[in-house]
């Protein structure tokens, strides 16, 4: 059997910033798995092809909840990445640490070392933020840029109806972590997409102490009696076993805890159901899943948009010789170009609405599931918004204990009243911006449902039936003591056995305001800290 020091399962955002981490020193030997395809795709690289990956089964887990009651019934699609790199190779690209009363909130939910003071230098030396003039600050493998300079010029509308409301601008130095309105920052440099494995791992593959394995996926943490010692995963057609001094499951929200729960770690009556020897039970276990939840109004415009750029054999030609002499223009973007987080009311003791403001629709291609590259042909614009702070608690667990039984996800979105509150009180913010002068001389007609003159009942029914995730799923192996509800401790090792960590979005104590990924990031980091301090 093999043996390596440190076994990583997972090669998304938070397994490739571990492989390099614990493989810098050339001390450890480290083997890291990815049930996916190598990253070396033209649609991933370039920013605008995360609509090509969106329903892309090649890089793409496509997940489906559970039918979800309170939605309608429906069942709500969940892209996450089943590529090197993982969702940071198909996301939108947009970068944001979360507030820093989120991670105030992480410290009060049971262990010191996680508040935003003590965490701020690690994000600090993640990061290498570009600036619109090219130039550079901090000297981190992670390119943060301020693109605005090639954001579509429609959004002046949107900042003066932003001002028409008096809701603050960010202040550009603080435009990553800070509440108010403006252009998002975006995981991009010199027109490409910078992944995890972009920045993190492809560097460190050099190394000969790192070892990376596509197409291996991890079946179930072996245990001698309660220190986890091996690992068993299937890889080229075969079962393979491989020894570890240390497993580290960074396989996401919905994956770490369904491979704990197969190892005979979870809920005791899932395991009996499921005739799995149970090794150690624990109901925090594929518990405590939290995502954010949100809907798109679509309207016409008076004006052109993305959708001529992008919808047409012209624009599409300008924009790639644009892309192609320059590395400028839409393809070297998101559409996720303009938003911000605000308060949607008055009452409100923080920002608690992340609105987005795209220039582009996509309302025909958007009901038939089609990629996002075939917006409407006609000009169209995007105000959306997700409630920041979900109150409702979801769950993952197995369907069946084999490899090939999929998750069950019960994300139980708008359970408690509170949700359902914040849904209103957003849809009455967007459409208070709808109405401002601004938009509505931009405004050619509504595409669809407008939230402008709709009773607080219509808003909610209409985001019974239309909304949708935005891909922030975290929380199913929480960290807290065990008798709050947790999974991991302060170091992210999982209570009552030994020699076995989770380190990904699975761990947030809470959800964070907006955009996961740069939190994912930062969790692996402190991680690595945290391990090599005891190796």
């Amino acid at each position: 059997m093999e043996q390596f020091d440190f076994v990583i399962i997972g090669a998304g955002s938070a397994g490739c910033v571990l492989a390099e981490r614990l493989s810098r020193s050339g001390r450890h030997r480290v083997l890291l798995l990815e049930a996916g395809v190598r990253d070396r795709r033209a649609w991933i690289r370039l920013p605008i092809g995360y609509g090509k990956c969106f329903h892309d089964p090649a890089v793409n887990w496509g997940l489906h909840t559970e039918s979800v009651p309170s939605l309608d019934g429906r069942k709500i699609y969940w892209p996450r990445g089943k590529v090197v790199g993982g969702s940071s190779s198909i996301n939108g690209l947009v970068y944001f640490r979360g507030l820093p009363g989120d991670f105030d909130d992480w410290a009060e939910a049971g262990y010191a070392g996680w508040d935003w003071a003590s965490l701020l230098p690690i994000f600090e030396r993640l990061e290498r933020q570009i600036a619109g003039d090219g130039s550079q600050t901090g000297s981190g493998p992670m390119a943060v840029s301020d693109c605005e300079r090639d954001f579509h010029p429609i959004r002046r509308h949107y900042y003066a109806a932003a001002q028409d409301l008096d809701l603050p601008r960010v202040d550009p130095k603080a435009a990553i972590f800070g509440e108010g309105i403006g252009p998002y920052h975006l995981t991009v440099e010199g027109g490409l997409r910078c992944s995890a494995a972009t920045a993190f791992l492809r560097p460190a593959l050099a190394r000969r102490n790192l070892v990376l394995r596509r197409h291996a996926q991890a079946e179930r943490i072996l245990f001698e009696a309660r220190t986890a010692n091996a690992l068993s995963y299937h890889w080229r057609g075969e079962t393979h076993q491989v020894a570890a001094g240390q497993v580290i499951l960074s396989a996401g929200a919905v994956h770490s805890p369904l491979i704990l729960q197969r190892s005979g770690i979870g809920p005791g009556d899932l395991l009996a159901m499921l005739g799995i020897a149970p090794v150690r039970e624990n109901p925090a276990i594929g518990a405590g899943l939290q995502d954010h939840i949100g809907i798109d109004y679509m309207f016409r415009a008076h004006e052109p948009t993305l959708n001529q750029e992008l919808g047409t054999k012209l624009g599409q030609l300008r924009a790639g010789l644009r892309y192609l002499f320059g590395r400028r223009g839409p393809l070297g973007l998101s559409v996720n170009q303009m938003g911000g987080l605000v308060r949607s009311h008055p009452g409100a003791n923080r920002a608690d609405i992340q609105l987005y403001f795209n220039p582009l629709s996509y309302s025909t291609t958007y009901r038939n599931r089609r990629p996002l590259l075939r917006p409407d042909p006609w000009p169209g614009f995007i105000l959306g918004f997700n409630p920041c702070r979900p109150t409702s608690r979801g769950h993952v667990h197995l369907a069946g204990p084999d490899l090939s039984d999929g998750p069950m996800i019960v994300p139980s979105y708008l359970e408690t009243e509170e949700d359902r509150a914040a849904v209103i009180a957003c849809g009455r913010l967007s459409a208070r911006l709808l109405e401002t002068s601004a938009l509505q001389s931009l405004i050619a007609g509504e595409n669809g449902f407008s939230p402008i003159g709709a009773s607080d009942e219509e808003i909610l029914a209409d985001f019974r039936a239309r909304s949708g995730s935005v891909f922030h799923a975290c929380g199913t192996c929480r960290m807290a003591p065990e008798e709050r509800g947790g999974a991991v401790d302060a170091t992210l090792r999982v209570h009552g056995v030994d020699g076995l960590r989770v380190v990904d979005a699975s761990i947030f104590p809470n959800i964070t305001s907006a955009n996961t990924n740069a939190p994912t990031l930062m969790v692996a980091d402190r991680a690595a800290d945290l391990i090599l301090a005891e190796a």
